[in-house]
């Protein structure tokens, strides 16, 4: 994929629409820049996961994983499903999915 060729010739509703990009993907990489809520990510790559189950696959406390789950969600990564008593969640969209294979890639798959 290439690049984009920043360069003086930019029509400002280019540029407008650059920096809302721009802030988009900030507040989105700020979102997965814990460990915790990318764990929770990597976890949710593979399928639905109620909250009771990522707490058992992070070994952590429900508190937590609820708290990183509400950060999740309150950016629109995550979606949270209910059924009965049981809440699940899942991945909003594909984007995350794509990130978390590249991380995996370039930090995980190598070791």
């Amino acid at each position: 994929m290439p690049l984009p060729v920043l360069n003086a010739n930019l029509e400002d509703d280019q540029m407008d629409r650059m920096m809302e990009n721009a802030t988009t993907a900030t507040n989105y990489l700020k979102a997965i820049s814990h460990e915790g809520r990318l764990m929770i990510l990597c976890h949710l790559a593979t399928g639905e996961k109620s909250v009771t189950e990522l707490e058992e696959l992070l070994s952590a406390r429900q508190a937590a994983v609820s708290q990183q789950l509400g950060r999740l969600r309150l950016e629109g990564l995550v979606q949270p499903r209910r059924e009965g008593k049981t809440i699940y969640y899942s991945l909003t969209d594909d984007r995350s999915r794509r990130i978390i294979g590249l991380v995996y890639e370039l930090f995980c798959e190598a070791d």
